[in-house]
């Protein structure tokens, strides 16, 4: 497949290296910060220094269109917004695919698999972690992968990613990542986009089931998050820092299938499992002497752009005991979100810097006393370790979160498990990786409808006709 790139900038990689020790003494001063960011307060356009909308004329082989990769290759179409056509009606599965994917068809079956083979998912960022969701995306038999990122590759790149060698250094990264994938699974389509995220018309992220953000600031997550929902579309969003990540998944409304052997307990349509699950049907069926339950439920989920600044659920801290648990990761990560959103291109402090350094740990000490955790549970020692892990990848990290994340996708995708709800968080120090169902209270969730839109004085309807906010905020 002849890969071209959409765009001919040529940016400067990021670099991928730990930022350096940090002081202890920009650490210890952890003072408390009066400061209640709501919601309501978040600028959607936030504060990111964007460049110009680009001319989305875009090389056609770059992309799927009607489903072939070779139709007019080479020949300049404009695609208005850089908008992707849909996956056509994919053919039944040949005897050729049930024998290459036998031992997963045998995990979650042939109708699942047909599902997953009909996907159309967007990765944006080829860096370490992306390499990890790429890979078992593809292994796993998708229908068609696109690759956004405009970097090169660069030196950086070689200390956890695997898709790329020394000889490419310069290059691009989502063509040479595509290009290796390529031949890992010569029966999935995959394309690269070389273009910056932020140039992209809400339209374009309409034509894929499934978009999967990695290593983005905050405001660029929340804004590719609100514009999936306008098109009822599913959003991850992940990041590693070196010993530490996270996985945020974005649903809207979700409807998947478990089956269960029947219990004493009768489980009835309409149930209400937690706040944001409901079962909707259940049926029934034989297998030998057993009587097997097929449950329908539904899950809820909420945007970043609430998730972000809402509390933690009940079980997690109706008591000291439960609240002293709690990881303070979950602290770090919003003081760290928060930093990038209230910074010109949403950069990530420096550990050199101890202006960066008190600012931040400011921020940790503000959001743990929003999330009406204990102080004391926030270390100097764990805010140390936490910054000087910022801005780096480790392969096994990124191995781990890369692999839940590309399973939690194709169970999506086969409605066959209980997917992530809705934010992960791991840290290998310890050696954990803790769910937590975040959520805003009932009355600010009902303000946002599944698909979309209306925030009272949030934002100005995220429909169709918006534009993405970064758009207006590069004007």
């Amino acid at each position: 497949m002849a890969d071209q790139s959409s765009s001919t900038t040529t940016p400067q990689p990021h670099a991928t290296e730990p930022q350096g020790s940090v002081p202890t003494a920009a650490v210890d001063n952890v003072l408390p910060q009066d400061v209640n960011l709501s919601a309501a307060q978040l600028d959607l356009n936030g504060n990111l220094d964007m460049p110009p909308p680009m001319d989305p004329t875009l090389v056609v082989n770059s992309f799927p269109v009607n489903g072939d990769p070779t139709f007019m290759a080479g020949v300049l179409d404009p695609l208005q917004a850089g908008i992707l056509p849909m996956m056509p009606t994919v053919a039944p599965m040949s005897a050729d695919e049930i024998a290459l994917y036998d031992r997963q068809i045998r995990l979650w079956g042939v109708k699942a698999q047909e599902k997953i083979r009909s996907a159309n998912i967007l990765l944006i960022g080829i860096k370490g972690l992306g390499n990890e969701i790429a890979k078992n995306l593809v292994l796993a038999g998708v229908g068609v992968l696109t690759i956004l990122d405009h970097e090169a590759v660069s030196a950086d790149d070689l200390g956890a990613q695997f898709l790329v060698t020394p000889d490419k250094i310069g290059q691009s990264r989502a063509q040479v990542a595509a290009a290796a994938l390529q031949k890992m699974n010569p029966r999935v389509q995959i394309f690269s986009d070389t273009d910056i995220v932020f140039t992209k018309m809400p339209e374009y992220f309409s034509s894929f089931d499934i978009t999967i953000a990695t290593g983005l600031p905050f405001q660029a997550m929340a804004n590719i998050n609100m514009t999936c929902r306008a098109f009822n579309r599913k959003f991850y969003a992940t990041d590693t820092h070196g010993m530490y990540g996270f996985i945020f998944a974005d649903l809207g409304v979700h409807q998947f299938v478990i089956e269960k052997e029947k219990s004493n307990r009768r489980t009835k349509p309409g149930d209400i499992e937690t706040p944001m699950r409901t079962v909707i049907s259940v049926s029934e069926k034989q297998e030998n002497s057993k009587t097997i339950e097929i449950v329908t439920k539904q899950e809820q989920y909420s945007p970043l752009l609430l998730v972000n600044s809402s509390p933690l659920p009940d079980e997690a801290t109706k008591s000291m005991a439960k609240k002293k648990k709690v990881t303070p990761l979950l602290a770090c990560l919003r003081a760290l979100l928060e930093f990038q959103r209230t910074n010109p291109e949403g950069r990530l402090p420096k550990a050199t810097d101890t202006n960066d350094l008190r600012v931040f740990a400011q921020l940790c000490n503000q959001k743990q006393l929003e999330l009406d955790l204990p102080r004391e549970s926030l270390r100097a020692d764990f805010l140390r370790s936490f910054l000087a892990n910022i801005g780096s990848e480790i392969s096994p990290v990124v191995a781990y979160l890369g692999g839940a994340l590309a399973q939690d996708v194709i169970n999506v995708l086969g409605q066959r498990e209980q997917p992530l709800q809705n934010f992960l968080l791991f840290d290998s120090e310890n050696i954990s990786a803790v769910t937590y169902a975040i959520h805003p209270n009932l009355e600010a969730l009902g303000l946002l409808d599944t698909n979309g839109a209306q925030m009272n004085g949030m934002m100005d309807g995220m429909g169709p006709d918006v534009g993405m906010a970064w758009t207006a905020a590069a004007a």
